[in-house]
């Protein structure tokens, strides 16, 4: 069965272990993903987030340039096996030629500075999706969260800050140059405001549903109803803390779950993966891309179709794709 995985932090912890002096590519390492398990899990495409961490980062920027430099760095030696992709062509043809697929995505919208030329450059260097927000509020809007920077700390859904005017501006202007709006992280009002101002499908990279697990970073049934209305997709996310509440490890029966309450509330084709690996390092039953057939055997058991099955691991996402990217 065929992976497209819609987000990873892989990128981002190469170029941590690499700042502590330690051993690691994209080809062999100890997280997650690289090259070697992806083909043992039969992936066809892998999105690589760049995530800048606003809290930690003096120069967000200029940590995202870092970023992107290493990706390319990292993948162009190993061209044989996989291809960059900027347009829905390169995915058809790196799967013609029998390689698997990598897309450069954006993980906070705040190393833009607020500025359009900014956003206009990265999709230059080939990023073709972005989350409005990390964690943290930046010149385009707000997270849902626990926001300690604010008194008390919410704890509940944010339904009043929506976009800034900036914001605005950058969700409009990435739908006119194509690049994929991803509301993973983003408050609802701000969901809100972005389903009112853009026509094309928008996507959750990794977000579950909200009734299920409790966390703010999870959709309410509202916005799961609105991407599936919008054609758009969530990517079921394997971290245990947007699985259920109090939970250990990621479980595979719980990613089911997730896809089935999904599915009832949105249909079939509103269901992806959007794996969050190596952007936690909590215990997981899919401890690495090698494992993939293993959710594919769980969605089986649990009633999904052998056509399903293959929507969600990939044709949906690809719907998407070609839709935005064509």
């Amino acid at each position: 069965m065929k992976v497209v995985d819609m987000h990873c932090d892989t990128i981002s912890e190469l170029l941590h272990a690499r700042e502590r002096g330690e051993e690691a590519s994209i080809l062999e390492n100890h997280l997650h993903i690289d090259l070697n398990r992806m083909q043992k899990g039969d992936y066809l495409l892998q999105n690589f987030a760049m995530f800048v961490h606003l809290g930690k980062t003096a120069d967000p920027f200029h940590y995202a340039m870092k970023l992107v430099d290493l990706f390319y760095n990292e993948l162009e030696p190993y061209s044989d096996r996989i291809g960059i992709v900027k347009r829905w062509e390169d995915i058809e043809e790196n799967q013609k030629a029998g390689k698997m697929s990598a897309m450069l995505t954006l993980e906070e919208g705040g190393i833009c500075k607020g500025d359009l030329s900014c956003l206009r450059d990265f999709y230059r260097l080939g990023a073709r999706m972005m989350t409005i927000t990390w964690n943290f509020p930046n010149e385009l809007g707000f997270p849902n969260g626990k926001d300690e920077s604010v008194s008390p700390a919410r704890s509940v859904p944010d339904t009043e800050h929506g976009l800034t005017e900036t914001g605005i501006a950058f969700v409009q202007e990435m739908e006119r140059i194509g690049m994929i709006i991803d509301i993973s992280h983003l408050n609802d009002a701000g969901i809100r405001d972005i389903f009112e101002l853009t026509h094309g499908p928008v996507i959750a990279s990794h977000s579950n549903a909200r009734t299920l697990c409790s966390h703010l970073r999870n959709l309410s049934d509202n916005n799961i109803r609105m991407i599936g209305e919008r054609g758009g997709v969530i990517g079921i996310n394997y971290f245990v803390g947007f699985l259920e509440d109090g939970g250990k490890i990621g479980r595979i029966e719980k990613m089911v779950e997730h896809m089935q309450y999904i599915k009832n509330l949105a249909g079939i084709d509103a269901i992806a993966l959007g794996s969050d690996f190596d952007g936690f390092g909590e215990l997981c039953e899919l401890s690495g891309a090698e494992k993939m057939q293993q959710l594919a055997s769980e969605m089986e058991r649990q009633g999904f179709s052998s056509a399903e099955i293959d929507k969600v691991f990939s044709l949906n996402a690809l719907r998407v794709f070609r839709s935005v990217l064509s």
